[in-house]
């Protein structure tokens, strides 16, 4: 199976390279909101006009508004360097690629997908670019990357990049370091067969509860630099706005939300490769984690578990390898269903309860471990010939 996987690297430029890569994201920026600017400039007439319609103050509408047109305006980039000679310094396929960017962004938009796009601020905290392989532009050699401008750029080479290199995105973090991401076409094996199936119940107190009885504690990661990361802030709020000590101090943060960051992310992908590899149907509930998050109390420690980016990680493996997810309605009351008869405990939606006994089959229950058993019940019933699984 043909798949697009992208292989994330830490890059070591010279000082050199440095300004380059900061002159290219500029540029890139200026290109991006500039045609973005043009496109809402269209927008905003044919509402106009369109208002004037309705009012009575025109009879029709004859001007109509066009789709952002990508050819017309990647032609139009030699136009722009006639007049912005600093364009001409960069990469020109990565000036390309922010046409293109613009493109899907107003599609998304017109197909009412996504809001409609805004400028970018040089004041993001994540800074980049992105340019594509073209004629072996963008190639390995030992333990240095080729890149488009930049030449050779030594990297921290990790592990091998397999199969057809499509494009590199250059970015740079708040905490200073520079990293490279690889998108490659990759053809991925199915993993064999286990004829498992698990339940996963997602949580605060524990992480994940499945239904074999494993249960991933909650690390806590940003609970346990909660306090240095405040005691940082405040230093930091102190600090005269772009003098040289607020810049050290505000590195020095970004590192500490770098680390939790990857700690995070590490726990996320260890236990979501268990999953697919040791189980070929994975029973998940559909949480509407938007809507938790109203929830003022929980709010902090509903973000900090991640589950929406959990879950999207247990997906995207499991159509790579060959496994299937089951998500289980949100309206099924996993929790309240006795596993052993099925009768439904309503007593059990005070979350405080961690544990109760069914008042017909007398079976005692541990609240999560019940549930992610629930979910694994489901997903077998809603999965389609998948009675003999166990």
């Amino acid at each position: 199976m043909l798949v697009k996987k992208a292989y994330k690297f830490r890059i070591y430029p010279t000082k050199k390279q440095e300004v380059l890569i900061a002159k290219t994201i500029g540029c890139c920026r200026f290109v991006y909101n500039f045609f973005v600017g043009k496109q809402k400039e269209q927008d905003a007439y044919w509402h106009t006009v369109h208002e004037m319609v309705q009012k009575g103050q025109l009879p029709q509408n004859n001007w109509r508004g066009k789709f952002f047109d990508k050819n017309k305006s990647i032609k139009a980039i030699r136009d722009l360097k006639a007049h912005y000679a600093f364009l001409k310094e960069v990469d020109s396929i990565a000036l390309q690629k922010s046409v293109e960017i613009v493109n899907d962004a107003y599609k998304r938009y017109y197909k009412k997908q996504n809001n409609e796009p805004c400028f970018k601020s040089k004041k993001n905290p994540v800074q980049s670019y992105t340019t594509k392989h073209v004629n072996g532009n963008i190639a390995i050699r030992d333990k240095h990357l080729k890149l488009p401008k930049l030449g050779l750029v030594r990297f921290a080479k990790s592990r091998e990049v397999h199969g057809r290199i499509i494009n590199a995105t250059i970015r740079r973090n708040p905490s200073g370091k520079y990293f490279v991401s690889i998108l490659a076409e990759v053809d991925v094996l199915p993993l064999p067969k286990t004829g498992s199936s698990v339940g996963v119940d997602v949580g605060l107190k524990d992480f994940a509860t499945l239904s074999d009885g494993t249960v991933y504690e909650n690390p806590t990661f940003f609970r346990r630099l909660e306090e240095k990361l405040a005691r940082a802030q405040r230093v930091l709020s102190r600090r005269k706005v772009d003098s040289s000590n607020w810049h050290k101090q505000r590195v020095k943060i970004a590192k500490t939300h770098e680390k939790i960051t990857n700690a995070r992310k590490d726990m996320l992908h260890k236990i979501s490769t268990h999953l697919v590899k040791n189980h070929d149907i994975i029973g998940m509930e559909d949480l509407a984690v938007k809507n938790m998050l109203q929830n003022g109390r929980l709010a902090k420690a509903i973000s900090e578990v991640s589950w929406a980016q959990f879950r999207v990680m247990v997906e995207y493996k499991a159509t790579w390898y060959g496994k299937q997810v089951v998500t289980v309605a949100k309206n099924f009351a996993s929790s309240q269903l006795c596993s052993n008869c099925g009768h439904q405990h309503k007593d059990v939606k005070d979350l405080a309860l961690r544990e109760w006994t069914c008042p017909i089959c007398k079976c005692h229950h541990h609240r999560d471990l019940n549930a992610s058993i629930n979910l694994r019940n489901e997903a077998l019933r809603l999965t389609a010939g998948t009675a003999g699984i166990a």
